[in-house]
This record gives structure tokens, sequence and C-alpha cells, in this order.
């Protein structure tokens, strides 16, 4: 067994160095950073930062880090499980301190490299396992998607809204679970109907899905995706350029720029100011070995109204949407949320 491992090992341990070399290469600095920097903070994303969405919020939030407290920085995309180790390895056996994996896809990884680096901290968007040194940071974006559930409820003509979603894991389902509600607490005979595409990026896939979510009545489309999202919003134009009176929201930041003729308004996770309150806790000594809650009570999640689209709110809808806005935060809302986080597989 022995002997028969050892080639295996020593591939192993090749590839690892040839993408270790690969990243001290190409992994890139802020303009004017320094080896003298207090401490190193990384970035891992699945998905590229130009989505205008998830990922768009992370690299944000670790410019802000850079600004704020002088850091050194670094960002790699990373598509594959394996890249996943590569990269926590590489960043973690260069002196990095601090480690940012945008995902819940990392959070196996991130138990791994924890172990293997026990003085690197690893802070997992999403993720669903905790460590002594893995936090999950978990935004409750539920709070602001059943605001949108609220609005597409109220607003929809056809008494039928759709979702697309990327990947149907706990909180991407959980915010599902959200909207629906909020529909249906304004209008509970209103149909919700949903498509999960398996991808997070697929453009193609998502537009596919949400035209044919539009040929089924729905005339509000609300999106889970990361780049995928233009694809949803494509599918909405064409509708509207077709002349049907139809509507897309966003998700995960403030989209309503990206096509302000025809998204509602945005469920919004505010993840650069998210990165800089947990970088402050860490770097303070104050953060608690487990997981972190940013929700609407912090500021960090809520349902933004489109300002060139406002028009189509009542002045009625918009009062409801502030009561509940104020009732989520005060925990007088009862909105569903999935529980997905567990620390006893991580410590076994």
């Amino acid at each position: 067994m022995a002997v028969a491992s050892e080639p295996v090992d020593f591939v192993r341990r090749v590839a690892r160095l040839g993408l270790w070399l690969a990243f001290l290469s190409s992994a890139c600095q802020p303009p004017g950073e320094d080896a003298g920097a207090p401490f190193q903070v990384a970035l891992l994303t699945s998905g590229p930062v130009s989505d205008a969405g998830w990922y768009a919020g992370a690299y944000e939030g670790l410019q802000m880090i850079a600004d704020s407290f002088g850091a050194h920085i670094s960002h790699q995309q990373t598509r594959t499980p394996a890249e996943f180790d590569e990269a926590f390895f590489a960043y973690a056996s260069s002196g990095y301190d601090l480690i940012f994996a945008h995902g819940f896809e990392y959070q196996d990884a991130a138990i791994r490299a924890g172990a293997e680096f026990p003085e690197t901290t690893i802070i997992v968007s999403a993720g669903g396992r905790v460590a002594h040194n893995v936090i999950p940071l978990i935004f409750q974006l539920e709070e602001g998607s059943y605001l949108a559930g609220i609005a597409a409820g109220s607003l929809t003509k056809t008494g039928v809204i759709g979702m697309v979603g990327g990947v149907a894991i706990p909180p991407a389902e959980g915010t599902f679970d959200a909207f629906e509600a909020g529909a249906k607490s304004v209008r509970p005979d209103v149909e919700v109907l949903v498509t999960w595409i398996g991808s997070w990026n697929d453009v193609t896939a998502a537009k596919e899905a949400a035209v044919a979510l539009l040929r089924r009545d729905v005339d509000i489309l609300i999106h889970n995706t990361d780049a995928a999202s233009f694809g949803v919003f494509q599918a909405v134009r064409e509708a509207r350029g077709d002349g049907r009176d139809v509507w897309a929201m966003g998700m995960n930041r403030d989209q309503n720029d990206v096509a302000p003729e025809l998204i509602l308004g945005s469920a919004v996770i505010r993840i650069p100011e998210g990165f800089v309150e947990i970088t402050r806790l860490w770097y303070d000594g104050d953060l608690p070995g487990e997981a972190y809650y940013a929700g609407s009570k912090a500021s960090l999640v809520d349902y933004v109204v489109n300002p060139a689209r406002v028009a189509e709110y009542t002045p009625e809808l918009l009062a409801l949407l502030e009561e509940t806005r104020t009732g989520i935060r005060e925990g007088t809302v009862d909105i569903p949320r999935i529980q997905f986080v567990s620390d006893e597989e991580a410590n076994r």
C-alpha cells in the first residue's frame, strides 16, 4: 500500500507546487501596496467579479478592506474543488492572515485548509460548517427577498410570479421561500413558479428558463444567480420589446442600475460593508467562534426600490414595505428561514 501511494503523493505535491508558483506570479495586488502592509487578505470566488452581483460585491468588499485597514489584498477565481484546495494552500502557506471564500461551495475545502493552517482565519460566505478558525458569514438575504415578495405580490397583474435560481443550496432556497411567503402575505392566491438551472453563471440557461416562465404567464421575475442574472434580464427586456407588461427584480446586490427600464427593485446584500465589519471584528480580536449573521438589523440586507420605477408603486405599497422592514428589524415580523449551519461535523 505504501509503495503504491508514493507516486500519487509525489504527483500531488508537484501539482500543488505548480499551482502555488502560478499563484505567486498571477495574484493581483492593489496599486501602491508593499510588503509592509500590516496583514494580508485574500478573496476566492467561483465566478467573475464582473457579474454586477454576488461576486462583484465581494470584490468591492476586498477593496474596501485595503482602503480601511491598509491591508495587502489578492483575489483568485477558482472553478473546481481541486482549485479550491490549491488556492487555500497557496494563500495560507504564503502567510495570508484572512481568507474570504465567497460561497457555500467552499465550505468543505475551507474546513480542510483550516485544519492544515490553524493560524489562518477563513470566512466562508453562506457557509454551513464551523471550526475554530473557519467562520460562516451568513447574509440573511431572506429578509430582503421577503420584502421583494410583498412588492411582487402587490404589483403582479397576472397573479403569476417566477423565480430563476442557480444551484438549489439551502441559502438560495431560503431566499425563494421568503419571496413566496412575502408575495402570499399580500395575495394568498398568487402562483409562484421556480426553475433551478444548476449553475450560477450560465447566462444562456438562465435566459431559457426565464423565457419558459414568461410563457407560463409570469409577469414578474426574480433571480438568485450570479452572472446568469444577465440572461434573466435579457429575457424580460425582449418580452417588453414585444409589448408585454413584464418586470424583473434584482438580487444579491443593488442591480437597479443594471437595467433601470425593467427592474422594479432589488433584494440587496451590502456585501462590502459586511466584509469590512467582520474584518474589523477579526482585527480587534472580537470575532466569535461561531457563524456571524448579517441582516437588516445591521442595515446589511434590504429591498431597494428602483428610483426609476418608483411610479409603479402606490403610496400604500411603499408604506407597507417600510412598515414590514421595521417589523423585520424589530423581530415582530416572522419570515421563513432555513437553518443550515452546524459545527458538529467540523469538530469531530
